[in-house]
């Protein structure tokens, strides 16, 4: 699908009624087949199991390298041992594992998600979709159907971290700082060596384009819509890019009581007034671009001093890599101005840089089919949030299968979705990877 056809779809979605059954709903397709049905009982009852994995007071805490998601980890690799996979490690700490198909030196289809959580997330957020390709990959070995692809099983490493498994899996390594530090205290270098990967030879781990017949992902939607308009499945026709910053602020730290206003450099302040503009800027424009400011630390941190120092984190997404460019030009001019102002310095850090990655419409036909010959309604969709399908898509055809967030809720502890919307998922992702394999 080109841009301006994905931009125009988007635009469309986002301006019909939000009323049950009114939603842009998929076009019924004839199915070409009667329906394999996975077990999505055991897909569900897995997830129970995981939801302990990590469990807090404040919710679930499998950041990426820490020891949480090492137990994550193992539980998934036992859950591939299970279903009759041998799974491997590349030296990216990605979870692969294959099934072999009928067709000599055919590339493989391959599906998965990820495990590792945010900080106080939820349990639902990546797991759904990597036990519904184990489940996949088992329900075609325990009814001996063997595809004419190979088909191949992906837990990827610390993508809430920035996709970074899937960017070290299609040579996008040059784009991390293996020095940024993770959630867990870990750099990305010593965790990827934590896991089982080998950060010296990454370029092991690279497969090129032409080397994978298609990518798909079941993942739920992490926001409303499907619940608002009533829908059972989201096909995904596009996926946002996105720019993560660190940005530095430094002033001079001094007493609080005997600086006048007029002589202080207060770094929290102009933090403060750049995290206002930089909101403005991203609302004063039609579209849907966001941006984010999600972690502030400021020092010395004490509430007689003056803060000297504040680093803060910038989120910026949209489907237009062009509007992410001309925002962070934006954003660094709105820095310049409010440093003059409050006599302090930005400095910006660049973290992750994802493009916005287009679905094939081949897939998304067959995604659609799979969900109408199911029985079970279907909206085409864009991605508000960041995946490793938008990674895979620089090597391969890719779409993404969503199901419903209840109440809109994800990258929390309340984050949920139903058991019967499990399972439709997993249904949909065998019935997509099917069809997959005769294109």
């Amino acid at each position: 699908m080109k841009r301006r056809d994905l931009l125009a779809q988007a635009a469309a979605v986002a301006a019909l009624p939000l009323v049950p059954g009114l939603g842009a709903a998929a076009p019924a397709l004839r199915p070409s087949r009667r329906e394999m049905r996975a077990d999505g009982a055991r897909v569900n009852a897995w997830l129970a199991r995981f939801n302990e994995i990590g469990r807090t007071d404040t919710g679930i805490n499998r950041v990426a390298y820490s020891d949480a998601d090492l137990a994550g980890r193992a539980f998934t690799r036992g859950l591939f041992e299970e279903a009759g996979l041998v799974p491997r490690l590349d030296t990216a700490g990605n979870i692969v594992a294959r099934l072999e198909g009928s067709l000599r030196g055919a590339p493989p289809i391959l599906i998965g998600s990820h495990v590792d959580s945010v900080t106080d997330g939820g349990n639902y957020d990546g797991p759904v979709g990597s036990f519904a390709a184990i489940e996949v990959a088992r329900a075609l070995r325990e009814r001996g159907e063997t595809l004419r692809h190979p088909l191949e099983v992906v837990v990827w490493s610390n993508e809430e971290g920035g996709t970074v498994g899937s960017k070290c899996a299609v040579g996008e390594v040059h784009t991390l700082n293996l020095d940024n530090v993770a959630r867990s205290g870990f750099s990305i270098r010593d965790g990827i060596n934590r896991v089982g990967g080998n950060v010296t030879e990454l370029d092991r781990a690279v497969r090129a384009k032409g080397d994978v017949h298609c990518y798909l992902e079941l993942h739920i939607e992490q926001g409303g819509t499907l619940e608002r308009t009533g829908r059972q499945i989201g096909t995904v026709i596009g996926i946002v890019g996105l720019r993560w910053f660190t940005v530095t602020v430094t002033g001079f730290a001094n007493h609080a009581g005997t600086t006048p206003m007029d002589q202080r450099q207060d770094a929290l302040l102009a933090a403060a007034k750049f995290a206002v503009a930089i909101n403005d800027a991203v609302r004063a424009e039609p579209g849907r671009q966001v941006v984010t400011v999600g972690r502030i630390t400021a020092s010395p941190n004490t509430q007689n001093v003056i803060p000297g120092r504040v680093e803060f984190t910038i989120d910026l997404r949209d489907l237009d890599a062009a509007k992410l460019d001309r925002f962070v030009a934006r954003f660094r001019q709105i820095a310049a101005e409010i440093g003059a102002e409050t006599k302090t310095t930005f400095e910006f850090v660049g973290t992750v840089t994802s493009k916005p990655a287009m679905s094939d419409d081949r897939l998304l036909d067959a995604i659609d089919a799979g969900a109408s010959g199911l029985g079970l309604s279907a909206q085409r969709m864009p991605s508000g949030a960041g995946h490793d399908a938008q990674e895979v898509a620089l090597i391969c055809p890719m779409a993404m299968i969503f199901v419903p967030s209840v109440g809109g809720i994800s990258h929390s502890p309340r984050e949920f979705t139903r058991p019967e919307d499990v399972a439709n998922g997993v249904d949909v992702l065998l019935a997509a990877v099917r069809r997959a394999d005769a294109l």
